[in-house]
């Protein structure tokens, strides 16, 4: 089965950085920088090599800054940037992780654990183009939606930036219902330990070194073709759904595809949902291990 992203996106594993490459906390414990690495090492490997893993890809590297951020030697938030074409299963993944970490911090009673910007809502304002064109229909025939610069990302890398120094900040809302109409300063987003995005162009080059961590859904295209007319018929897109999909799918070969090169991570978007969740239960397990309980190394 051909992957819409060929093996020459899927570059090969970043050389691992040094130390200083990163902003790093000179008091904090090295010896637990390598526990930690250590144990990530086991449980990523262990997930690679599985015959239904998650992952299609891993560099060293998003290991070892995983690393980093565990055992406390980056001590600011970390940010989670997450792309994908059309029914990659992007979303789905995204909540997942979201709803699995939630899951634990609500357990130990851990505040501002996690906070999601959506890339849709950074789309511009049209509401006034599509009044002029009479209907969105008629207005998306003329205003190409599947392109980065639909969407204001500019605005979005400077709303991830203020939340990893600790800003409050207010989110723009866009009317996902045909109207057009995005609102600014709408939902207010306080920081947190973890700021994730996903979205069709969130790792494209205006938003893209706004992200610790870099993943790419990647799926089969028959896979995807199959979500995507599901999808279609649930919103009842009727004959258009053929030019729609060809449009997305022509766009997302010129802008989509190519940004798997800047992921440190690639997800297969095939695997099962529990699979995603297992394994974030077992990063959190070792994040359980060293900051819940009583941590010592022997």
């Amino acid at each position: 089965m051909q992957n819409t992203v060929t093996q020459d996106f899927i570059s090969a594993p970043k050389q691992k950085q040094a130390l200083s490459s990163f902003p790093f906390n000179k008091a904090a414990d090295k010896i637990l920088l390598q526990y930690v690495e250590k144990r990530l090492n086991k449980i990523f490997f262990d997930e690679v090599n599985s015959s239904d893993s998650i992952f299609k890809k891993v560099s060293n590297n998003a290991v070892y800054k995983m690393a980093l951020f565990l055992s406390g030697n980056i001590t600011r938030a970390c940010s989670i940037g997450i792309a994908g074409e059309t029914a990659s299963g992007k979303s789905t993944i995204a909540y997942d992780i979201i709803n699995t970490i939630q899951s634990f911090a609500d357990e130990y009673c851990i505040e501002n654990v996690i906070t999601r910007l959506n890339t849709d809502d950074y789309y511009y304002d049209r509401s006034d183009m599509v009044k002029k064109a009479g209907s969105f229909a008629e207005f998306a025939k003329h205003y190409d939606l599947d392109v980065p610069e639909a969407l204001e990302l500019e605005l979005m890398k400077k709303h991830i930036k203020q939340l990893l120094f600790g800003d409050t900040v207010y989110l723009p809302k866009y009317d996902m219902s045909g109207t057009a109409i995005r609102k600014d300063n709408v939902t207010k987003a306080e920081p947190s330990k973890i700021i994730i995005s996903e979205g069709l162009f969130t790792l494209t080059e205006k938003v893209v070194d706004a992200f610790d961590f870099k993943i790419y859904v990647d799926v089969s295209h028959k896979v995807q073709k199959e979500r995507f007319y599901k999808r279609a018929q649930e919103r009842d897109l009727g004959d258009s759904a053929d030019e729609v999909y060809e449009n997305a799918s022509s766009k997302a070969k010129i802008h989509i595809h190519p940004t798997a090169m800047q992921a440190d991570i690639i997800l297969s978007g095939e695997a099962d949902r529990a699979a995603y969740k297992n394994f974030i239960n077992k990063i959190l397990a070792l994040v359980e291990e060293i900051h819940c309980k009583n941590f010592a190394l022997n």
